[in-house]
C-alpha cells in the first residue's frame, strides 16, 4: 500500500515538479513549431545549399534518442564552451528536438497545399511573402493540426527525460519520493497518472480546436 502520509509530505515538491514540467512543455511546444517553421520555409523556398545541411541536421536529430541528445548537450556542451543551467539546457534540447519533427510536419503541410491556390494568388498579384502569409500558412495549419497535436503530446512525455540532466521536474520529484520511501511501484503509478492526465487534457484541447477549425477546412 502507498504511504499516504509520506506522499502528503512530498506533495509540495511533487507539485513544484508538475508546474515545472508544464512550463517546460508549454515553452517547448511554443518554441519548437516556430523553429520548425523557419526550417520548413528555408527548405521549401531556399536554395539547395541551405536545404541539404538542414536536411542532414533534421535527420540526425530525428535518428537519435532524445536521451542521448540531452547527455551530449548538457554534459558534452562544456567541452565546446556551452555551459548551460539544467533548465536552460532542458528547454533548448526540447525545442531543438521538437523543431526537427515539426519541420517535417510543416514542410509536408506546405507541399500538400493545392498548387491551384498558389497559382490563383499569383494571378491576382500577390507576392511570395503575401502568398506564404495569406494562403500557405492558414491552409497548412488546417492540414497539419492532427499531427501537430500528436507531436505536442510526444514533447510532453519527453519532458521525463529532463530528469537525467537534473531538471527538478515531475519525474525527478516523484522518483525521489519513491527512492526515499522504497515505494518504487507506487511512485511509478503516481507518475503515470500525472502524465496520462496531462495527455488526455491536451488531446481534448486538440480535438476541440479541430472541431472549431472544421468550418474553415477546404474540401
Amino acid at each position: 500500500m502507498m504511504d499516504l502520509d509520506a506522499l502528503s509530505d512530498a506533495f509540495p515538491e511533487i507539485l513544484d515538479g508538475l508546474w515545472l514540467t508544464i512550463f517546460m512543455w508549454l515553452a517547448g511546444s511554443a518554441l519548437a513549431p516556430l523553429l520548425g517553421l523557419a526550417v520548413a520555409l528555408a527548405r521549401r523556398f531556399g536554395p539547395a545549399w541551405v536545404d541539404r545541411p538542414l536536411w542532414a541536421i533534421v535527420e540526425v536529430i530525428r535518428g537519435t534518442p532524445f536521451l542521448v541528445q540531452m547527455f551530449l548537450l548538457y554534459y558534452g556542451g562544456p567541452f565546446i564552451g556551452l555551459d548551460l543551467e539544467p533548465t536552460t539546457a532542458g528547454l533548448l534540447g526540447l525545442t531543438i528536438y521538437g523543431a526537427a519533427y515539426f519541420s517535417e510536419i510543416l514542410r509536408g503541410g506546405l507541399i500538400a497545399v493545392p498548387k491551384g491556390h498558389v497559382e490563383a494568388a499569383l494571378c491576382v498579384g500577390l507576392n511570395r511573402m503575401q502568398i506564404i502569409r495569406r494562403i500557405l500558412l492558414p491552409e497548412m495549419t488546417l492540414l497539419v493540426l492532427p499531427a501537430s497535436v500528436n507531436m505536442f503530446i510526444v514533447l510532453l512525455k519527453e519532458t521525463a527525460v529532463l530528469s537525467i540532466v537534473t531538471v527538478p521536474e515531475l519525474t525527478m520529484a516523484v522518483t525521489g519520493f519513491g527512492s526515499a520511501n522504497f515505494a518504487f511501484t507506487q511512485a511509478a503509478l503516481v507518475l503515470a497518472l500525472c502524465y496520462w492526465s496531462l495527455t488526455e487534457l491536451s488531446g481534448l484541447v486538440g480535438r476541440a480546436l479541430e472541431r472549431r477549425l472544421d468550418r474553415f477546412r477546404i474540401a
